[in-house]
């Protein structure tokens, strides 16, 4: 499965580059992004939740910019409804600072409609983390971010994405989930499963 995820990731990478948004590879010992610096927006993401019992403390963190990179940055956050939504979420990579302060990157963050962020996608994080602990083992996510073909934007200049899509495996478990970025209209995760892509 996981030679399947790395296939569809190089094949994003590709076919993203052809499409001239710039796009760049971030890797950190914790999650593979593959980045648009012309959306200021992540494309895919895949991480591994590190456990279940972690005990970093977020307290005092601030997502920061990095210097290789265009990233979106604090102007494109203010005053209008899209979150920071953390892709590879913090609560599922707390197994040390170092790993939090990664969560806390730019590149690891989208726009993100606020009540999905704070509502039906932080249930699905809890959902991933609670089955790597059924299954007593670390659950593999890869994110899709899906974009309009031409996207709108916030006045900071960062695209806004059209929808998520996230897939959870977990031994011989996979679920699939599509998101619209909108205000969802359930807090039920299961009223988002959609067909896996491949």
């Amino acid at each position: 499965m996981k030679k399947i995820l790395t296939f569809l990731l190089v094949l994003s990478v590709v076919f993203l580059q052809a499409q001239n948004l710039d796009v760049k590879r971030w890797n950190t010992p914790y999650y593979d992004i593959t980045y648009s610096q012309k959306y200021e927006q992540p494309l895919t993401i895949h991480y591994m939740v590190c456990g279940t019992d972690g005990t970093a403390s977020r307290t005092g963190l601030n997502f920061h910019t990095e210097k290789s990179i265009h990233t979106s940055d604090d102007k494109d956050y203010v005053n209008n409804e899209w979150d920071k939504g953390h892709m590879a979420p913090a609560a599922s990579l707390n197994c040390s600072k170092d790993m939090m302060y990664e969560s806390f990157s730019y590149v690891n963050c989208a726009l993100q409609q606020e009540r999905l962020n704070r509502g039906v996608w932080r249930f699905l994080e809890d959902r991933e983390r609670k089955l790597s602990t059924w299954a007593n083992i670390n659950a593999d996510i890869y994110i899709i971010v899906d974009f309009d073909s031409n996207p709108r934007t916030v006045p900071g200049g960062a695209s806004i994405p059209k929808g998520f899509y996230k897939e959870i495996l977990v031994g011989d478990i996979r679920e699939c989930y599509w998101f619209k970025n909108e205000v969802p209209k359930s807090d039920d995760p299961a009223d988002y499963e959609c067909p896996c892509r491949n």
